[in-house]
């Protein structure tokens, strides 16, 4: 391994990782820096979790991290090695899009749709743990996620909607 770093066959900087995305495992050759969402996007052609302020304030790049919520543009991809990551691309099963989505269509949850995607995994983390919110409890749960666009009236009954479909498809709401 050593010899690999001294005849420059690779930087010392670079590290191999896999990374399990969407149930696809994915081997990589990362540099140490990297952050998540631009292996994400850049690596791998996940397009959905969006790079918006890359200081973790507005939530466009939230993903799933062995089943949690996380800004993908706070954590370097060398520590989501081994990891299931679940970005919004992996929520349709089937052609069959998640309760959170057609919900979000639904509702017109959405306008631009550049916060869609980090809004619907936290609103999913959220119901995992909440799975009967009131309102305010889910903006409460939304924090972290910026709209510019809307009043966050639709997002939240979008929310709302989704807790009551899931509820319908599994008692206690598990997302």
């Amino acid at each position: 391994m050593f010899s690999e770093y001294m005849y420059g066959e690779k930087n010392m900087s670079e590290h191999d990782i896999t990374l399990t995305v969407n149930n696809t495992e994915h081997k990589l050759v990362i540099e140490s820096r990297r952050l998540l969402i631009h292996t994400l996007r850049d690596e791998l052609g996940y397009t959905g979790p969006n790079v918006g302020c890359e200081s973790s304030l507005c939530g466009a790049c939230t993903v799933h991290l062995n089943g949690s919520a996380v800004k993908s543009c706070t954590i370097l991809a060398v520590q989501a090695n081994n990891a299931d990551i679940t970005t919004v691309e992996g929520l349709a099963q089937h052609g069959t899009l998640h309760p959170i989505q057609s919900s979000f269509q639904e509702e017109h949850g959405l306008q631009c749709g550049y916060c869609t995607p980090g809004m619907m995994m936290t609103a999913l983390d959220f119901l995992k743990h909440h799975p009967n919110p009131s309102r305010d409890e889910i903006r409460e749960g939304l924090e972290g996620n910026l709209c510019r666009c809307t009043g966050y009236h639709n997002i939240v009954n979008a929310v709302e909607s989704t807790a009551k479909k899931l509820a319908e498809i599994s008692p206690g709401g598990a997302a």
